[in-house]
């Protein structure tokens, strides 16, 4: 069985992240979904909210896993008994940090694969950051979240103004 792990913090899920998701399962027989703590991104969800939105996005695919991780991805990678790291490229600027994270990660793991892949063009130019910002300013969110992703988004931006 051939398994690809797509690691990230998912603060909130978003379409593009799971048109990966969904992708990635032409090539990989199952996919870990790991949902990182990544604290120096500041996010908006804690990290079990986190997990909790993916599980319920990803929740009707059989052959997707949901996890937490802390520590080094490629240490994750084999503990899973995982094949490759799976990274989506929205676009140029996304390359010289991923390439420098895939370089450094078959470094500490020669074995283990990153495979890039590119979302479908109606999701090439969403990213979490992006998403949040809409939401701030009161911004329609149905093109781009799972409809109880979005109500949680803006209920905690809400929150945040009062």
């Amino acid at each position: 069985m051939k398994i690809g792990v797509y690691p990230g913090t998912f603060d909130p899920v978003t379409h593009g992240h799971t048109d990966i998701i969904t992708r990635s399962l032409r090539v990989f027989d199952k996919v870990i979904v790991a949902v990182a703590p990544n604290p120096a991104k500041h996010p908006l969800f804690n990290l079990a909210e986190r997990l909790d939105m993916v599980t319920l996005v990803m929740k009707d695919v059989d052959q997707v896993e949901v996890i937490t991780f802390d520590g080094l991805l490629v240490d994750y990678v084999e503990r899973a008994g995982a094949h490759a790291i799976i990274r989506g490229l929205r676009a140029i600027s996304d390359f010289e940090h991923e390439f420098q994270m895939a370089l450094i990660n078959r470094k500490l793991a020669r074995h283990v694969e990153t495979v890039f892949l590119m979302p479908s063009e109606e999701y090439s130019y969403l990213s979490s950051t992006i998403i949040k910002d809409v939401a701030h300013h009161g911004g329609s969110l149905a093109e781009f979240l799972h409809p109880e992703v979005a109500r949680r988004l803006h209920e905690r931006i809400r929150s945040l103004k009062s």
